[in-house]
């Protein structure tokens, strides 16, 4: 464990924990924190940025990263969809550009971060109907399925694993693989790890996950499997990649997950990183464990996509 991560660790226990600990959630706090922390890295050298927020962008409507070179080569490369994290009520494709940066340019891939709706003003299904259409669109734009990879922390991860379940049920072609950091897959909140490593995550306490969840939820129940993935049959889905820390109280939500692929008979690998922080590939580029892992999620990147 470096130094820099031990440090994320200590700032997460003094900041952040202490908004899980208490008894309900302020959405509103949680956004205003959030936009008045964060940290916006410059858009890496012979990439550009391009934002679409506007209304008639939908439903791509987020963020593009992409290489100003857009020779025919370059437009064969592959494609991640992102899905960013935040319980599904705050962040946004600006808190996540650190990742998503990072992830692209390993990769040398094309990111498009989905500005998905968030509850409760749009709660379950909005955010799954989001990335489904987004999907959709850029197939219909001419995206090949083979070269796109879904991928996501946290809730954007449950995300990007609900969308793949849920294209794969409706017959559409899946793409290449997805890629989970510290997937939130379980709204039930019935893993072990929410118990037993409830002491030692730095970011959250078990308790503020279901507060969490029934923020986005509203009625449905908490085992639908397009609201927890954890809950569905796995069976056909594309390869996966998930990567969480050791002491997460979400830990399970992972482990659980690849134990289900691997019995669907799905590729799936799922590393435990030790005492890493929830999401910790958002710290990139200044611990050096986030970086170790963009290097490995990127390299699966081209992977899947270049057998699809």
């Amino acid at each position: 464990m470096s130094w820099q991560s031990a440090l994320a660790c200590w700032y997460l226990r003094r900041r952040f924990r202490p908004e899980t600990l208490k008894p309900g959630i302020d959405v509103e706090r949680a956004r205003a924190l959030t936009a008045k922390r964060v940290w916006s890295p410059p858009v890496p050298r012979d990439w550009r940025l391009r934002e679409a927020y506007e209304a008639h962008d939908a439903p791509l409507r987020g963020e593009w990263l992409e290489r100003i070179d857009t020779s025919p080569a370059t437009d064969a490369g592959p494609t991640v969809l992102y899905c960013h994290g935040g319980g599904y009520y705050f962040c946004s494709p600006r808190t996540h550009r650190s990742i998503v940066f990072g992830l692209a340019t390993r990769a040398a891939a094309r990111a498009f971060s989905l500005d998905y709706r968030l509850a409760p003003e749009h709660r379950y299904p909005a955010a799954l109907d989001d990335a489904t259409a987004a999907y959709r669109r850029l197939i219909a734009l001419g995206t090949a399925p083979g070269s796109i990879v879904i991928a996501g922390d946290s809730a954007g991860g449950g995300l990007a694993l609900a969308t793949l379940i849920a294209l794969r049920d409706a017959g559409d072609p899946l793409p290449a693989g997805g890629l989970l950091f510290s997937p939130w897959t379980d709204l039930a909140v019935a893993g072990v790890s929410i118990r037993e490593n409830d002491s030692v995550d730095p970011m959250f306490c078990g308790a503020s996950i279901a507060r969490a969840a029934q923020i986005y939820l509203g009625d449905t129940p908490a085992t639908d499997p397009y609201a927890s993935p954890v809950y569905a049959d796995l069976h056909g889905l594309p390869p996966l990649l998930i990567m969480v820390g050791s002491t997460e109280v979400l830990l399970d939500d992972s482990r659980r997950v690849a134990n289900s692929a691997h019995a669907a008979g799905v590729d799936c690998e799922c590393e435990v990183w030790t005492k890493m922080p929830h999401a910790w590939p958002v710290f990139a580029p200044f611990i050096p464990e986030s970086n170790r892992a963009l290097d490995h999620a990127a390299a699966f990147v081209r992977r899947v996509t270049i057998s699809a």
